[in-house]
């Protein structure tokens, strides 16, 4: 990779402590792989890797001039990420110096784990609102004996197949308004809501309450951890289907008490004209974002916004709103499924985002976002796609490297003889390992976007001749796939997170630590970590 003096403003971590706390539209990007990042980062930090830098920053810093700090290992990467993001065109850009560790040696945490502010506040929630829970052993004990309960599984579809509480009903947080009471026998049962952990099961059942339902409504104990520490077993596989929409009445009257909270929290209702002069504010960076199911999106498509389910968006903020102090449009459709709408932006507000809803028609909606200013795709190198067969011819040719960006592990568990394994960050010092430098490089990674990143920057070493082989095209031709249970080292698989990495795969302890530390984040947080989390009142 060819080096680079630095353009770029430099920032203390005490500094940047100011700057987070001043009120102004701040991004702070750690440009770490996934596994350094878990590892820990501050509270603020949002995550965009190196190895994808460029296919993530236009949709989570959508306005090129936000103030933006990158910060990595004190290695280099966030200078490179800095060149990379100047390249399309960002230019507010500031290196925190020291990376990471600055911001420990200067008296503030680090925080290992993913979605902290998300995690954080669920946390939060509960105790302010005293959400009621119940244990695992309760419910099993109303399971033997045959009491009546709705239980609900709040997270993703995805998650509910892999493993879930036996019997719950898959709806997930941000679709409970609208499909709650379509599996509802009357007003009496109880509901009982869970996910893998604590976050989404307080949330689910509080989103509940906040909404009037008559039920007693509990959060399950730690989720599907805390069954498998209570000794009993999890369901694996559900084909439960999501429920369908409930009647039309008992949606409106949850749209009516949503819509009540949602003024309550201070949600802005925008018209089209107020929408399209925030679209085309460049002084402020507004996200829209589409919350409804993948289901809906693919028969009603709206062209221009990001689509995040609503559960997912509350309970992953920093994983789309990067920018500190923004603002989030949610998009309605006049409709009564709006009720969802509603109680996502109410949750961004109390999680401290300044949230609005924009209701119109479709058409409406596709013709204003067309208008604002985009930022431009990442300039990605030449790169050619192989066939089975040009992919045999080409691996045969002199001074030529097989390189695999695929994850550590998907290397450790199988790669063709000879493979290299690295990852974007690590390409100087993988290519100063061989004796010359290649004249020819098969990629193999897991798409061409992220195969043509690399070759960007193998560009800068000399390296034209760069081609991609899918791992359909490479594996079926492939005869005794090289197994290295040891390679890459834990050290060198900067892309994996350690961090308890196997709770939800039968590592009792590891579950046992995971919630330790989910309970233990309050107490982790400084006063102004909080301070943007608002109560309902």
């Amino acid at each position: 990779m060819t080096s680079f003096s630095s353009p770029h403003a430099s920032i203390s971590a005490a500094q940047l402590a100011d700057w987070l706390q001043d009120g102004e539209e701040i991004a702070l990007i750690d440009v770490r792989e996934y596994g350094q990042y878990g590892e820990g980062h501050p509270f603020f930090a949002t995550h965009l890797p190196y190895s994808q830098l460029e296919l993530l920053a236009p949709s989570r810093l959508p306005r090129p001039d936000c103030r933006i700090v990158l910060f990595d290992q004190d290695d280099g990467v966030a200078l490179q990420a800095a060149h990379r993001l100047a390249s399309l065109g960002y230019s507010n850009l500031t290196l925190l110096e020291g990376g990471a560790a600055s911001w420990l040696q200067t008296g503030h945490a680090l925080f290992q784990g993913v979605n902290l502010p998300s995690k954080t506040f669920g946390e939060w929630i509960e105790q302010i609102e005293q959400t009621p829970h119940l244990s695992a052993a309760e419910l099993h004990r109303k399971q033997r004996h045959g009491e009546p309960f709705v239980l609900v599984d709040g997270r993703t579809p995805a998650e509910h197949r892999k493993m879930t509480i036996p019997g719950a009903i898959p709806i997930p947080n941000g679709e409970l308004p609208l499909r709650i009471h379509s599996v509802l026998p009357d007003a009496q049962t109880p509901v009982i809501v869970h996910c893998a952990g604590r976050t989404r099961s307080i949330i689910g059942a509080q989103t509940l309450l906040n909404l009037g339902l008559p039920n007693p409504v509990f959060a399950l104990e730690n989720g599907t951890q805390g069954w498998a520490l209570a000794g009993l077993p999890l369901e694996h596989g559900s084909t439960r289907p999501i429920p369908p929409a409930a009647a039309e009445p008992q949606c409106q009257q949850l749209t009516d008490t949503a819509d009540q909270l949602a003024h309550q929290a201070g949600v802005v209702f925008l018209d089209p004209a107020q929408a399209r002069d925030w679209a085309l504010d460049t002084r402020r960076t507004t996200y829209f974002i589409d919350i409804r199911s993948a289901e809906e999106i693919a028969t009603l498509p709206i062209a221009g916004l990001l689509h995040v389910p609503g559960g997912q968006l509350v309970q992953c903020a920093d994983q789309t709103i990067a920018v500190r102090h923004s603002r989030v449009v949610l998009i309605a459709t006049n409709s009564p499924a709006d009720a969802r709408t509603r109680v996502v932006a109410t949750w961004l507000r109390q999680l401290g985002i300044q949230s609005a809803i924009l209701e119109a028609a479709p058409d409406t909606i596709a013709a204003l976002l067309s208008q604002r200013p985009q930022v431009p795709a990442g300039i990605r190198a030449e790169i050619r796609t192989l066939d089975a067969e040009s992919y045999l011819r080409r691996i045969q040719l002199p001074t030529h490297l097989l390189l695999d960006l695929r994850s550590g592990l998907a290397h450790r568990s199988g790669h063709p003889q000879g493979a290299r394994w690295s990852i974007r960050p690590h390409l100087p010092r993988t290519l100063a390992t061989l004796s010359a430098i290649p004249q020819h490089v098969t990629v193999l990674a897991d798409s061409l976007d992220i195969a043509s990143l690399a070759a960007f920057d193998l560009n800068g070493y000399g390296i034209q001749d760069i081609a991609w082989a899918a791992e359909s095209i490479w594996h079926p031709i492939t005869q005794n796939l090289e197994v290295t249970p040891d390679l890459p080292s834990d050290e060198e698989m900067i892309d994996y997170l350690f961090f308890v990495h196997d709770r939800h795969d039968g590592n009792l302890e590891a579950a046992r630590c995971y919630l330790a530390w989910e309970t233990n984040l309050l107490a982790q947080c400084q006063p102004d970590e909080l301070s943007g989390f608002r109560g309902r009142h």
